[in-house]
């Protein structure tokens, strides 16, 4: 009895550790890589049916974690950098998914909002934003983090965009440009 007892202990923390493990990988994975990417650079934070995609520069990882949760820290990470900010894109099927075929989808609809209440957040039919991902991921890097999340069209797709350069910035450096007029 004593050898099964320790045998079910043993068995109990290889698990526990192993799901440790696995959400210190994909947190030390995203720390690792955000340094690194830039604007036009994409994070996936995506529900456990979200396909497995070929694009050469798409990395997917595991997290084994809650959806809620890794939107939380991505959006974190995401802001604690100088470089990147988020443009965030959500399945604009979404709306539309009723609690009688997805048990909790008027829940997670209540909780994406009220993480994401900050930030405007652009709705797409979900196959655009597939085909987006799989241009981008042909020339720049896509990083997916799939989480445990069984409700359907749920994704957060974050497109990067540079933090200390605004599209306005851009706008009128063009238009000098146009014109010839090199900044003062």
């Amino acid at each position: 009895m004593r050898k099964l007892l320790i045998v079910l202990n043993l068995l109990l923390a290889s698990v526990f550790s192993a799901a440790q493990s696995s959400q210190l990988d994909w947190k030390a994975r995203v720390a690792a890589t955000m340094p690194l990417l830039g604007h036009r650079n994409w994070i996936l934070i995506v529900d456990s049916a979200y396909p497995l995609q070929t694009s050469p520069g798409v990395e997917t990882v595991e997290t084994n974690a809650h959806q809620l949760d890794v939107v939380g820290y991505v959006l974190h990470e995401i802001l604690g950098s100088i470089h990147v900010r988020p443009l965030i894109y959500m399945d604009s099927e979404l709306p539309f998914v009723p609690d009688q075929d997805a048990p909790g989808a008027s829940a997670y609809r209540t909780e994406i909002s009220g993480l994401l209440h900050q930030y405007p957040v652009e709705s797409k039919p979900h196959e655009k934003i597939l085909s987006t991902i799989d241009e981008a991921g042909k020339q720049f890097h896509v990083l997916v983090l799939k989480t445990d999340m069984a409700i359907p069209y749920t994704s957060v797709f974050i497109r990067l965009d540079c933090k200390y350069w605004s599209a306005d910035a851009e706008k009128r450096m063009r238009a000098n440009m146009a014109e010839g007029k090199p900044a003062q």
